[in-house]
């Protein structure tokens, strides 16, 4: 049956094109097939949808994520989708879960990206058949996908199944010859099938799980730069992207990325880089990381991109179990002791130790993500109800004692069952005009699938939305909503060379209904909700109801009033996946 969607205030995602009131006549095959207005067409042969006070605009995009998990599980990834977000990729920061065993896969995931690994491990064990992007892919296919996927292969993950994953956790190997050949293959194939690019990590942070090689950094964090040459050869040679994060500590090593990217008497290639953020404990690093990205875009003919979260960047913890504690060498004794709570404890309790960390908190100049500001840091939960709503700070004035000693006293008592908040970054919205307009960066970092209890920004699209409805309201239009919508689809889908965030005649009708009258219910609350795929394991979600009143993907819809359609993520397939444009032909 053909749909028409009648009335709305149209969107096409194009930068270019004016919103006006269109109506949209999508064809039994999911394609748009006209973009105009006053269609007459016998209401037997097609589904009319009533768009009036609605603005239809392209479905979001959300190029950061790790979902290579759930959706194994739960393959309709609902918590995006109810947003508005109709296409991810996922193989992001060097870990994807296509060439490897199930637990050497679950250990480069399970800890960086906090998803559990008692979820994890029996889920791959259970599922996993493939053991090469075309398997990976094929598998996909089959899964009654809900939106559409895309995805990077990841830089531990070849490099782990080439060396060995003994190997490529040691400081002292490189790779040999062989190895290289098999990487540079690895990627090869991966391309082949579509995959849009390679993701690496150079952060410290990121830190495997299990019992064999807990707290070895991830397998790309010990590649040089020169092993990685072949592998962005073949990058630069594709047209293909290298997507990755600096070492957050050091950070000079972003300018590795930046010269990657240079098209000085060679081709540019494309390169994003985690993530541009006005850090509160850190506010010289947005300026400097702007200065630089525009530098070497302009004088290195670079192709670069920063990613970037249009809203406040809140973190949730229970107790210590966050990877911001890997920043700062007492915090990261701390995690590296999570799973021998008797001999953390005695450290915490050690007066020397409690010096170091009281000297390394509060360092002023320390590069720093986390601000750790304890007075910005508030209890939301704990079994003693008299510290909820408090700050460490609070309890120390009380206490007659250091915040440190205090907070460190609480975490042996209650361990994970005291969680606080705090946010560390995008607090001021008046430097959201400058973040949004800034040309060399992608408005996308959600990490959607990964560190389940510690944040949330599934509906990051819509909050951009809000602001810059709420600045064109108030007379001081931070840019118009048509840039503001391109920013969140076509220019993302152009970049990723994806096939999605453009409506026009031909293309695929992934596309969402919006209630402007009900942004007010957009805001920075996060609830409590259970992922029945991972037994029931609760995370942080976003709730704005009545925002989003439809999602189509392939021109059906998949979720109306709050509601998801009864068959969506079980057994009728919605979503696709979105190979790289020069290889849809192929795909």
């Amino acid at each position: 049956m053909n749909t028409l969607i009648k009335n709305g205030l149209f969107f096409s995602g194009d930068l270019n094109e004016k919103a006006i009131q269109q109506d949209i006549l999508i064809d039994s095959n999911g394609k748009i097939k006209k973009i105009g207005s006053n269609y007459s067409i016998p209401e037997s042969d097609i589904e009319i949808i009533d768009a009036t006070g609605k603005w239809i605009v392209p479905g979001f995009i959300d190029s950061h994520t790790h979902y290579d998990a759930e959706v194994l599980a739960s393959p309709g990834l609902k918590e995006s989708a109810r947003h508005g977000v109709t296409s991810i990729i996922l193989g992001s920061c060097s870990v994807s879960a296509v060439f490897n065993n199930p637990e050497d896969t679950t250990d480069s995931f399970a800890r960086v990206e906090a998803i559990p690994r008692d979820i994890m491990l029996p889920l791959l064990q259970k599922e996993k058949n493939w053991n090469s992007p075309k398997e990976w892919k094929a598998y996909i296919n089959k899964l009654p996908l809900g939106i559409n996927v895309a995805s990077f292969i990841g830089h531990s993950d070849i490099r782990m199944k080439a060396m060995g994953i003994n190997r490529s956790l040691s400081e002292k190997e490189s790779a040999t010859e062989a190895e290289d050949l098999a990487m540079f293959n690895m990627l090869n194939d991966a391309l082949d099938e579509g995959f849009i690019g390679l993701s690496t990590m150079d952060n410290p942070w990121d830190k495997m799980d299990g019992d064999r090689y807990w707290s070895h950094k991830t397998p790309s964090f010990y590649s040089s730069w020169k092993e990685r040459k072949n592998l962005i050869d073949v990058l630069r040679k594709r047209d293909a992207i290298l997507q990755g994060a600096p070492n957050l500590v050091t950070r000079y090593n972003a300018l590795n990325y930046m010269f990657a990217s240079s098209g000085v008497f060679r081709k540019p290639l494309k390169t994003t880089m985690i993530a541009m953020m006005d850090l509160i404990g850190d506010r010289y690093i947005y300026p400097i990381i702007a200065l630089a990205s525009s530098v070497i875009n302009k004088f290195g003919n670079a192709n670069f991109r920063m990613q970037s979260p249009p809203c406040p960047f809140t973190v949730y913890y229970d107790g210590v179990d966050s990877v911001m504690f890997e920043e700062f060498p007492s915090g990261e004794a701390l995690r590296h002791l999570a799973k021998e709570l008797d001999q953390r404890n005695e450290l915490i309790k050690d007066q020397q130790y409690r010096e170091r960390f009281k000297k390394e908190i509060k360092k002023k100049f320390a590069p720093k993500v986390w601000h750790k500001d304890l007075s910005k840091s508030i209890i939301i939960d704990c079994p003693d109800t008299s510290l909820i709503g408090k700050n460490f700070y609070d309890l120390a004035k009380e206490r007659n004692s250091h915040p440190i000693d205090v907070f460190l006293d609480t975490i042996i008592l209650y361990d994970k069952k005291i969680r606080w908040t705090t946010t560390i970054a995008n607090d001021r919205k008046e430097k959201y005009k400058d973040l949004y307009n800034f040309k060399y960066n992608l408005i996308s970092f959600s990490d959607a699938g990964a560190h389940l209890n510690n944040m949330a920004f599934y509906n990051f699209p819509l909050k951009m939305i809000k602001n810059v409805q709420e600045s064109i309201e108030a007379g001081s239009p931070i840019m118009s909503m048509e840039k503001c919508i391109w920013r969140l689809t076509k220019e993302q889908g152009d970049w990723f060379n994806l096939d999605c965030g453009h409506l026009a005649e031909g293309k695929t009708a992934d596309l969402v209904l919006l209630n402007p009258e009900n942004f007010k219910n957009i805001n920075e609350n996060v609830e409590m909700e259970s992922i029945k795929e991972f037994g029931n394991f609760d995370r942080l979600v976003n709730r704005n109801d009545g925002v989003v009143t439809r999602v189509l993907v392939g021109g059906k819809t998949i979720f109306e009033n709050e509601k998801f359609t009864e068959d969506y993520g079980k057994t009728k397939k919605y979503g696709r996946f979105l190979a790289k444009i020069d290889n849809q032909k192929k795909h």
